[in-house]
């Protein structure tokens, strides 16, 4: 890679990072020195304390379009998200099977497995998120298609 590619890299990379008010600087700061799986306990710790959920909102379905629409719109939907809801008794073996589908690494594939309901993979063609389904719920896992 030569000199001006890697300064270009640097500078979007410098880019995306958003200015932290002076007030969360030491906060934000301790934050990026944590693991990956102290993260992850954090969260956890944060959400029981306070009672919260860090999960995405799940959107609400409106009521029926007129002229059947809303069905139509379904029956078109050639992407999904894989959620897993539950890990069920065998853990491990979910573990492996996120980690074999989404191409995590083991602590993120722990991560997701601990941190259930959480989304897998995202926009994944029909056949290969049932696929996925299958094998997940073949490994103990509940899963559903969004």
């Amino acid at each position: 890679m030569a000199e001006d590619e890697k300064k270009e890299v640097v500078e979007a990379t410098e880019e995306v990072k958003k200015e932290v008010p002076a007030k969360f600087k030491d906060l934000v700061e301790q934050i990026e020195k944590l693991s990956v799986l102290d993260l992850s306990e954090l969260v956890k710790v944060l959400e029981d304390h306070f009672g919260v959920s860090a999960a995405a909102p799940v959107a609400v379905a409106a009521g029926p379009a007129a002229g059947g629409e809303a069905a139509e719109a379904a029956e078109e939907k050639s992407q999904y998200d894989i959620v897993l809801t539950s890990a069920g008794e065998k853990k491990i073996d979910v573990i492996k099977a996120v980690r074999e589908i989404s191409g995590l690494g083991l602590a993120e594939s722990k991560a997701v497995v601990d941190g259930a309901p959480k989304t897998v993979k995202a926009g994944v063609p029909t056949e290969e998120a049932q696929e996925a389904k299958k094998k997940l719920e073949e490994a103990g896992a509940s899963v559903e298609l969004q």
